[in-house]
């Protein structure tokens, strides 16, 4: 048995909700790969640790956020547009709504959309999101607070959509 045996288990296992929190956080697939290969890395020289004393998917997570805030290697930003698509026959109306939400996302902090991720989407309580950034649950009140007025601003068409449900 190799040493990296439960480390390649905790990775099948667990790749495709890690991707998708990378894709929330990055807001396309090519980054969201870049981030989280950069993160496996990373979590991989402390495995031993984590499998034995620690929770390393609550690790893994916490790493993948902070690397996500603090990315630099961003030369393909996001760049949305101000205008979403005209609705027509062509999309419907779950995929306008989903278009629209990708561009409101990316006009958000990173701490802000890190926030809205965790807490819609990874369905973390105020205390797991405000671990796995590392503040307060206080914080994370204020950033999701700010995040939703925010993305009722730039996007009040979705206003009356649950978030988690438009990305679906």
């Amino acid at each position: 048995m190799d040493r990296h045996d439960d480390f390649r288990e905790f990775v099948l296992a667990r790749q495709q909700a890690l991707m998708r929190t990378a894709y929330l956080l990055m807001g396309d697939a090519h980054l969201a790969e870049d981030l989280l290969q950069n993160v496996l890395t990373k979590v991989v020289g402390h495995w031993s640790k984590l499998s034995r004393d620690g929770n390393p998917e609550a690790y893994t997570r916490k790493a993948l956020v902070n690397e996500y805030i603090s990315w630099r290697r961003r030369s393909s930003r996001e760049l949305p547009s101000a205008d979403p698509p005209e609705r027509g026959t062509s999309h419907d109306n779950a995929t306008l709504d989903r278009i629209v939400l990708r561009q409101a996302l990316a006009k958000l902090t990173r701490k802000q959309r890190a926030v809205i991720v965790l807490r819609s989407w990874e369905d973390l309580t105020e205390a797991q999101t405000a671990d796995t950034l590392g503040c307060s649950i206080g914080n994370v009140k204020s950033q999701t607070h700010h995040a939703l007025a925010r993305l009722r601003v730039l996007a009040p068409e979705l206003a009356e959509l649950r978030i988690p449900e438009v990305i679906r």
